[in-house]
């Protein structure tokens, strides 16, 4: 790039400055894009003149400055469609999903119709927002511009809808296809994937490589994850052979996915294993990384693990990201040290609304109301708005405490002085409020009262508090309501068959059963916490170990 001092800028031509944009755009250069763009205002060059207007667009939107991008789309007159498609892409690709798709909207009114550059960004907002219904729309606008056999917007097609619950559709698109590449193949593949069909998923895989396609990093990731969100780790560690036998190495992506898996799937020794192999196998770990393992720690209660992976964090530096300071907080608010939460909580450089819940609830769960009341004053005195979730954790805090009239206060309190939409889980959080202090005749009027259904957990946990505290009339009461209500999960109408065999109606307990068998819901045998717990130290030792060092 040329020398950009202010004194050489009458030299620089327009071809000059749009060279220099691309250069920035593409680079991600920020700073130096912001240089050219002085140095455009004071040479007074036409902006109209290479679209220099829009390159500039362009450069903000992919350095995520999107408010300067607005700011200068709003100066154009007449925005192209490399404009409109930069501001698309700069939206989508920064979480902003539903202004990306306004943006499309206003590009068609003014009378682009886009290109296929266009519709592959915007089937990405589609994708962020989980909305089939706004990506057929955009496959029909596809299909009439005739873009539906663009190899790339084909793929993007194939991936809103895999991603989407669309799958059958995703595979239309694919068999009309008459091309296909690599991306193809892994978006069938990884949408078979995601909905548990791992089977239909290898004989893609299988296709694929007869027709002379190989897998790339992507394509063996999809299958490795699969296998270990299903709890199958053998496969797993067998998929892993074979991708070393074909001359591929475990990636990071592919540890991140196989360790997330794993926690997910309460295989916490597993998990931990991956870990260290990993740092054996001189794979530098991200915030990824500890961001998956920190919920393991936190729900074994292994505040030592959690401890190690903190001094981890730190010395990676990784303590500065608000997201990992954040799970710290959930660890160790977890395993009921809320003093190590605290001290994570006081160091975060740039608190935000996550971090800020994160120490509320910690609180609440340590039965610490007064500090959860303090903090969330304090956090209101900062200029932070609170969100649902606060409110949530505020309201659970309470229950736990069993502050009923503060906890009634802030309930009804929330949309009236915060605006907050009222959800499922804050009604939920008033009936165990109610349940856990014994007010089961002021929670059954509560229930009746809802706007909203009563869900499975809500009528669970009040059948709970009607057994407790000796109410089965209440109980006998909500029964109706229950067996009218299409539950799936056996724990509300176990306890109410055990409510009436306490009072020796067993006409009623066979009308429940009866009930379960039509709907096919069984209750499954339980685990003690010793067993989990010799699972996680003593099960299957050699496992991980054997598979990973053959």
């Amino acid at each position: 790039m040329k020398n950009w001092s202010f004194s050489s800028q009458l030299r620089w031509s327009p071809y000059d400055f749009a060279l220099s944009l691309q250069k920035c755009l593409k680079t991600k250069a920020l700073r130096p894009g912001m240089q050219v763009h002085a140095m455009l205002l004071t040479s007074g060059m036409n902006m109209n003149i290479l679209s220099l207007s829009s390159k500039l667009v362009g450069m903000y939107a992919s350095c995520a400055d999107l408010k300067s991008a607005r700011l200068l789309f709003q100066n154009i007159e007449q925005p192209n469609v490399f404009a409109f498609n930069w501001m698309v892409l700069g939206l989508a690709y920064n979480g902003y999903y539903d202004d990306a798709l306004l943006y499309f909207r206003w590009m068609r009114e003014i009378g682009h119709m886009g290109n296929k550059f266009t519709f592959s960004t915007v089937l990405k907002a589609c994708v962020g927002l989980m909305d089939v219904n706004k990506g057929r729309q955009v496959h029909a606008m596809i299909f009439e511009m005739g873009f539906h056999n663009e190899v790339s917007v084909a793929n993007a097609l194939i991936d809103m809808y895999g991603k989407c619950g669309g799958l059958s559709h995703a595979r239309r698109v694919f068999d009309r296809m008459p091309d296909r590449d690599v991306a193809s193949w892994t978006s069938m593949i990884s949408g078979f994937c995601n909905i548990g069909k791992i089977e239909q998923a290898l004989v893609f895989f299988e296709r694929m490589k007869l027709e002379g396609l190989e897998p790339n990093y992507f394509t063996w990731n999809a299958i490795i994850s699969a296998y270990a969100r299903s709890r199958d780790s053998n496969k797993a560690f067998a998929f892993i052979e074979r991708m070393k036998k074909e001359g591929f190495v475990l990636d990071l992506v592919a540890w991140n996915a196989l360790i997330s898996g794993f926690v997910q799937n309460d295989l916490v020794r597993e998990a931990f294993k991956l870990f260290q192999q990993m740092l054996l196998s001189r794979i530098e770990p991200n915030q990824v990384t500890i961001a998956a393992l920190l919920p393991a720690c936190g729900s074994t209660g292994s505040i030592k693990g959690g401890r190690e992976i903190h001094g981890f964090i730190c010395r990676k530096g990784f303590d500065v990201n608000v997201f990992i300071a954040s799970a710290l907080i959930d660890m160790y608010s977890k395993c009921g040290s809320s003093k190590d939460a605290r001290n994570v909580f006081d160091k975060i450089p740039c608190k935000n609304v996550a971090s800020w819940n994160a120490m509320i609830d910690c609180y609440g769960k340590c039965g610490m109301v007064d500090s959860s009341m303090e903090l969330f004053k304090k956090m209101y005195e900062e200029g932070l708005q609170p969100n649902e979730v606060t409110f949530t954790c505020i309201l659970s805090a309470c229950s736990h405490s069993g502050s009923v009239q503060k906890g009634l206060e802030i309930f009804i309190s929330m949309k009236e002085c915060y605006g907050i939409e009222i959800s499922m889980q804050h009604y939920a959080c008033v009936v165990d409020l109610l349940c856990r202090s014994g007010k089961t005749v002021e929670a059954y009027e509560f229930l009746k009262a809802m706007p909203i259904q009563v869900t499975e957990s809500i009528a669970g946990a009040f059948l709970h508090a009607c057994r407790v505290h000796g109410r089965r009339d209440l109980a006998k009461m909500m029964a109706e309501e229950i067996m009218r209500m299409q539950f799936k999960g056996p724990g509300g109408f176990v306890t109410l068959s055990n409510i009436y065999a306490a009072d020796g109606d067993w006409e009623e307990v066979g009308n429940v059963r009866k009930e379960m068998k039509e709907r096919n819901v069984h209750k499954w045998p339980g685990s003690s916490w010793l067993e989990k717990q010799s699972e996680i130290l003593e099960g299957k030792k050699d496992k991980v170990g054997n598979n990973m060092a053959s």
